[in-house]
């Protein structure tokens, strides 16, 4: 994995880490039990609680860190109550050993009776090798836990998260707090698992470095941003890398300006954009940093006929984006889809160059240089025809079908931002509410333009071009005060503090 990736597990990853520390080190399981345990009952303690505090068990081991955090919380001199969802007979190993350790009721029927009043509840139903739709008598109680009112704080993962995707297919915790043991798992950084997580807090529980498990995912971390390549004394305009954006209509015509000049505040040297003839004094007027390509041919829009031109804006271009401002019609469409297969440069394709490959994502295999696509879930649903609502059902999923559909790299925008080629898979973990405004999205495809322009490896230009966008949305809203008040140009204008790594933002 790269090393500016922070390692994230799926559930089969955990259970081979976890197996080389008890069974290769020697480390004690229950010794792995009783630090994970502890942690969880540490951050209960931080909260506080005015009342009692519950502890939901399951009967497996994520029960059994239940049942220590329970024994060490009373020990510390709160009131620790433990419910077990199944009969104290069906636990086996370390499990069964804490519940004799610690003790507790089994409830059958009345949860939320059981839970009124507490200062804090402990949800240790389920683990990492969860997967499915929670079933009775699981469901009530998570019903139960999200209704009670007092701070959940999750043993590892919030049960009805699967570990490995972040999909919820039933019930699943609220949490308040969730403690991760060792690691961070894929599931708690990706949507809509993210959103049940909480503050995730990763905790030690004496698992030595050094663990053979294999990551199958990583959050990206902004250090991928010391990469870049910088200029120096001999950079000219050219060297620095050349980006080219075909794009825009009537109506539409900001979205090619955001997106070329986010690229060139993102580092590119020189940018062009090929737009609609009839429409071109706009873009020589409103911004002198960008040359511009008249294609002739349509009535306010890209159409066939545009293609030599717009080929030509392509020829010395280092990376291009094809679609911002786009527009819809049929035209533009098959323009998109001509274009796609002869432009020679590493290729973005957003917004409506995206639409234009609805349910033809093969089209876009073959291509000789890198492709990239930057949809939203809505604009995924369109490219695999399916509705909004199942690709956020299935983000991770989605996201790796399309990539190997259209042999590409991936980039599903949203606050947890995915981006696969397929097999290798990273995740934004910067959340940055003032980027859900329009011209973000143009924003990011001119971002992740340059970074291919300026030469770095593909995936990595992305993974850079996620982190960078969202720190700059991030100190966009540090400047401006609030993040609903925000603007794409505030977005473009930051970018030059979120490529600082000297200047952290906040």
């Amino acid at each position: 994995m790269e090393p500016w990736l922070k390692p994230l597990f799926d559930a089969a990853g955990m259970r081979g880490v976890d197996r080389w520390a008890i069974e290769e080190v020697g480390v004690a399981s229950l010794e792995l039990m009783e630090a994970a345990g502890r942690a969880v009952a540490e951050v209960v303690a931080g909260l506080a609680p005015e009342g009692a505090v519950r502890v939901v068990c399951g009967k497996g081991n994520n029960g059994g860190d239940g049942f220590v955090a329970a024994r060490l919380l009373r020990e510390m001199g709160f009131e620790a109550d433990v419910l077990m969802l199944w009969p104290g007979e069906e636990l086996r190993g370390d499990a069964k050993v804490n519940f004799e350790r610690c003790g507790g009721d089994l409830v059958e029927g009345d949860v939320a009776g059981r839970l009124a009043g507490s200062g804090a509840v402990v949800d240790a139903i389920f683990g990492t090798g969860f997967e499915g739709a929670p079933r009775e008598p699981a469901a009530s109680a998570i019903r139960a836990i999200n209704n009670c009112g007092a701070p959940v704080v999750a043993c590892d993962i919030a049960s009805g998260v699967d570990a490995s995707s972040g999909e919820v297919e039933g019930e699943a915790v609220e949490a308040a707090v969730t403690v991760s043991f060792h690691a961070a798992k894929l599931g708690q950084r990706i949507a809509p698992g993210k959103w049940q997580m909480g503050d995730l807090r990763v905790a030690p529980i004496g698992i030595p470095p050094g663990a053979p498990g294999e990551a199958v995912g990583g959050e990206i971390d902004p250090a991928v941003l010391s990469l870049l390549p910088r200029r120096g004394p001999q950079s000219t305009k050219f060297s620095s890398g050349q980006v080219a954006v075909a794009g825009g209509s009537r109506g539409l015509t900001g979205a090619v300006r955001m997106t070329s000049l986010a690229a060139i505040r993102a580092g590119a040297g020189y940018a062009t954009v090929a737009v609609p003839a009839d429409l071109n004094l706009v873009y020589e007027i409103a911004q002198p940093e960008v040359m511009s390509l008249a294609c002739p041919g349509g009535d306010g829009c890209l159409v066939p006929a545009s293609e030599k031109t717009v080929l030509r804006a392509f020829e010395r271009a280092a990376a291009g984006v094809l679609g911002p401002g786009l527009g819809r019609d049929p035209g533009s469409f098959e323009l998109a889809r001509s274009l796609a297969g002869k432009i020679e440069a590493p290729l973005v394709i957003d917004a409506d160059g995206l639409n234009a490959f609805a349910g033809r994502l093969g089209d876009l295999t073959g291509r000789g240089a890198p492709t990239v696509l930057t949809p939203h879930a809505g604009e995924l649903g369109r490219l695999l025809e399916r509705e909004s609502g199942e690709i956020d059902a299935h983000r991770l999923a989605s996201a790796k079908e399309a990539a190997r559909a259209a042999e590409a790299i991936l980039l599903l925008k949203g606050d947890d931002t995915i981006v696969t080629d397929g097999e290798r898979v990273a995740v934004n973990a910067i959340s940055a509410p003032a980027l859900a405004t329009a011209g973000s999205g143009d924003v990011l495809s001119g971002i992740t333009a340059a970074f291919l322009a300026r030469g770095l490896e593909p995936f990595t230009a992305v993974c850079s071009a996620v982190v960078a966008h969202a720190r700059a949305g991030r100190e966009a809203a540090r400047r401006i005060g609030v993040s609903e008040s925000v603007i794409a140009g505030d977005v473009i204008a930051a970018i030059p503090s979120a490529l600082r790594l000297d200047s952290p933002v906040e």
